[in-house]
């Protein structure tokens, strides 16, 4: 064993995944001690293979340069795929049985950000066993053994597998935006084995982002999408975030449908072959979701919002399906029950393809509320989860009607509304449904309201 201890800079080991500002709290040296940090927790287990891919940041290549030379220093043999989205190496560590798998990227973060997504044993490694990790690698007690680095092709294997999702012998006109994110070569590949006419933009990585930031939940960000939706006369558009576990939709009137009716329209195909089963939704989602589940014979279930919880969440229950509001799709229904947006791009467009029916339509086919998209407040990193704890406390001094499993979901005769901490960003997250226009103004006001209390402003909403 060799004894050399590392510090993290406390801000990077995040909830779900480690991340941070290259050159000020990240750092290649970070990448080796994680490598030697994880790769003595894997071969402590008795793992012998990780599987590593990076995304197309700039600083990608030479954090994964010294987490490779990491882990190969604790006896693992590494097998490189390259540049990929995250689910392909989610997907290459299952299908070759790796014992761990880590992947270089900032996801949707802006492009000085970077950091690391890991499985271990195919399940998600994060919350304690990622805080875990400063105490490991402060006491530097790594494995020592001779471990070997190799470079596997990955991408077209996945490509393949992803292309098995699309049954209808219907091609639909499609736009695509990768957003220059890590998306890109997968989208090129696959859309071109897919029936109908395609419109890719956007597909040359770039981890300057130069057209737009990667991240479809803001729908600025899909402005792109749209006009080229409506230029093209494209059935749908869809969009993927910087490391292509997120998806954005938009339908053939340039309509954006967000996390949970992507959900809750997919959920019409999964509940028809697997009647009964739990469908899983963040506590961001509409009350619309969980009554459709409810309707179509489902078993709705809500759960704090993160998708490592939601992955292991789904295991646990034996889920089909599951989503966030944040894009974070999961099918177990013919997959592998984690986050892919390129799978559920093409499960998406065969089930328009095979409904009969516009996009527009299948959306409209849903109950109308009227809500806010998911907002995001910035404040300090060391101050939100006080922030939440503190509006808390007030609300159960009111006896409100609350559920607390991830910061606090409002009931009230108008509807609901949310606020919780961000796990990944210095933010607060916040919505509001109702059932008029009335009633979403008053539940915006109690909303702003309570942040006032907590010295935090609201803007417009």
């Amino acid at each position: 064993m060799s004894v050399v201890g590392h510090r993290f800079n406390a801000s990077i080991l995040r909830e779900y995944d480690i991340r941070g500002v290259v050159g000020q709290t990240l750092s290649p040296t970070d990448a080796l001690a994680l490598g030697r940090t994880m790769g003595t927790v894997a071969a402590a287990r008795g793992g012998r293979i990780a599987v590593v891919g990076y995304d197309g940041r700039h600083s990608s290549p030479a954090l994964e340069e010294e987490l490779c030379r990491g882990l190969a220093s604790c006896g693992l043999f590494v097998l490189r795929i390259g540049l990929v989205p995250t689910p392909g190496t989610y997907f290459a560590s299952k299908v070759l049985n790796a014992d761990l798998g880590i992947m270089v990227t900032g996801s949707h973060n802006p492009s000085q950000y970077n950091g690391f997504k890991m499985v271990l044993g195919n399940k998600p490694y994060y919350g304690k066993d990622i805080q875990a990790l400063a105490d490991l690698a402060s006491r530097g007690v790594w494995l020592r053994g001779q471990g070997s680095v190799t470079t596997v092709a990955a991408l077209d294997a996945y490509v393949h597998r992803l292309r098995k999702g699309y049954r209808s012998h219907r091609g639909l006109k499609v736009a695509w935006d990768s957003g220059n994110g890590a998306a890109g070569p997968a989208m090129v590949k696959l859309a071109s084995m897919l029936p109908g006419d395609h419109y890719l933009i956007n597909d040359a990585v770039d981890g300057s982002f130069p057209n737009h930031h990667p991240d479809p939940t803001v729908e600025a960000n899909l402005e792109q999408l749209k006009e080229t939706v409506l230029s093209e006369r494209c059935d749908l558009g869809v969009a993927f975030d910087g490391d292509g576990d997120r998806i954005g939709v938009v339908d053939e009137t340039g309509t954006v449908l967000w996390g949970d009716q992507i959900l809750a329209l997919l959920a019409r195909e999964v509940l028809a072959e697997h009647r009964g089963a739990p469908i899983i939704a963040d506590v961001k989602a509409s009350q619309v979701l969980f009554d459709e589940i409810e309707r179509l014979g489902g078993r709705p279930v809500m759960s704090p919002t993160g998708h490592s919880i939601i992955k292991s969440k789904m295991a646990e229950l034996g889920a089909p399906l599951a989503g966030e509001m944040s894009g974070h799709i999961f099918f177990a229904d013919r997959y592998y029950g984690y986050d892919d947006a390129l799978y559920v791009a093409v499960r998406m467009i065969d089930f328009v393809a095979r409904s009969g029916q516009k996009l527009s339509e299948l959306r409209q086919s849903l109950p109308r509320v009227i809500n806010t998209p998911e907002t995001r407040i910035d404040v300090p990193d060391d101050q939100k989860f006080q922030i939440v704890k503190d509006i808390r406390a007030r609300l159960e001094a009111q006896n409100a009607k609350i559920e607390t499993m991830d910061g606090v979901r409002v009931m009230t005769p108008e509807g609901w509304w949310l606020l919780r901490a961000s796990n990944t960003q210095p933010a607060l997250v916040a919505r509001c449904e109702a059932s008029s226009t009335a009633g979403l103004e008053k539940l915006k006001g109690i909303l702003r309201d309570q942040l006032a209390q907590s010295g935090v402003t609201l803007g417009a909403f």
